[in-house]
């Protein structure tokens, strides 16, 4: 049964790949940009890895396999916000990120120390 989620999962993985580099996203960004496509689809492969986490974070097995997807998902909705300054020209997006990935940092070193059973103090 393992195997087969596996099989399936690596299908899955596949076809999604396949979509992403065939076509992409419809324009969401500015039409004058020479790389819209790599734009757009580098969101489809932030987003695809997004779910992902998000499918650990709910699934893992042990709580620091959480907290390593928590981590992960923190930094790639700081690649998403960098492929938005780039997208936009707003360097707004930028301090976004930098506030997300300050808070996701601290966020995880007090959930492994929680998950260690060590207090704030130590």
């Amino acid at each position: 049964m393992k195997l087969f989620r596996w099989v399936l999962g690596a299908i899955l993985l596949t076809w999604v790949g396949i979509i992403i580099l065939r076509k992409p996203l419809p324009i969401l960004f500015c039409p004058d940009l020479p790389y819209v496509g790599f734009l757009s689809r580098g969101l489809y492969v932030i987003i695809l890895a997004c779910l992902l986490s998000l499918y650990r974070i709910g699934r893992g097995p042990t709580g620091a396999d959480r907290v390593v997807a928590v981590d992960i998902l923190g930094i790639m909705i700081v690649g998403l916000c960098a492929l938005l300054t780039i997208s936009t020209g707003r360097s707004w997006y930028i301090d976004i990120g930098i506030a997300w990935a300050l808070q996701s940092f601290i966020s995880t070193l007090a959930l492994s120390k929680y998950l260690e059973g060590r207090g704030f103090d130590e």
